[in-house]
């Protein structure tokens, strides 16, 4: 992993939420939030928490429950503190890796699109598993291939030819490349969870143009970082190139509106 692959800094925070969070992370939030719904926890962590759009969602879905979101990146969660602001929430620092909370002390842990970015994946299964209580449930969304999320794809690569001898486009390297359904059963069976479910739930990725979409897939994530500590110069022509490479999903409105899969996946302890 490149150390510019977790990178959520400066100005990315901002356009991540403004631009990626409507039209990547929303749609799934919305769906986690009413599959937790359903398990009525009075107690929830949520791991790799962003700018709090699934913590959002959660709370809007179960407003008496105690929320704790944590993050690696501070600057992110202090965006989300600005969007949910409540008694019941809080918000923490913490590695999704080694989490500073008691053994079974939570109902739910949550962990939208975060866990492609852990180093040690089955050591943060292990820590979820270690902090929910028995019948407690592991919540999480996972992308599928970059295949089956096309738009992405397509500018990831447009920005990747921009840099002859890359290894490979940033998306399909990290995000999009921990989506094989056995391979995340094996890792959370290695944790110690037995009780396994995982659905592949196809939802549309929405922006109002090319340039929008293109702003957050190429400035609102560590693509930006990756970019800048190769030619800084490069990072407007790149933007230019994905919102050039998203034009084949341009519908005569001039918005984008291409497929998106993830896998959500609940664990039981």
């Amino acid at each position: 992993m490149s150390t510019t692959d977790t990178v959520f800094a400066g100005s990315i925070p901002a356009l991540y939420d403004r631009y990626m969070v409507p039209m990547l992370f929303a749609p799934f939030a919305a769906l986690i939030a009413e599959r937790a719904r359903a398990l009525e926890p009075s107690r929830i962590l949520e791991t790799a928490a962003g700018t709090g759009v699934v913590t959002d969602a959660l709370h809007r879905a179960l407003p008496e429950a105690e929320i704790i979101a944590t993050d690696l990146n501070q600057p992110m969660l202090d965006i989300a503190a600005q969007r949910v602001r409540s008694a019941t929430v809080r918000f923490a620092a913490a590695d999704a890796t080694a989490l500073p909370f008691e053994d079974q002390s939570f109902d739910l842990v949550v962990c939208q699109f975060g866990i492609m970015f852990f180093p040690d994946k089955v050591r943060g299964n292990s820590e979820a598993r270690r902090v929910l209580r028995d019948g407690g449930t592991y919540l999480l969304a996972i992308w599928d291939s970059i295949e089956r999320n096309p738009a992405t794809g397509a500018a990831g690569r447009a920005v990747a030819a921009l840099f002859p001898g890359n290894d490979a486009a940033f998306y399909e390297r990290i995000p999009f490349r921990y989506h094989d359904v056995a391979g995340i059963e094996r890792d959370l069976r290695a944790a110690g969870f037995s009780t396994i479910a995982i659905d592949t739930i196809e939802l549309r990725t929405r922006a109002p143009s090319a340039r929008d979409a293109a702003l957050g897939l190429v400035q609102g994530s560590p693509m930006r970082s990756e970019i800048e500590a190769r030619d800084p110069a490069l990072l407007e022509p790149a933007t230019a190139a994905a919102a050039d490479a998203l034009s084949p999903f341009i519908g005569p409105d001039g918005a984008l509106d291409a497929p998106m899969s993830a896998h959500i996946v609940s664990a039981v302890r």
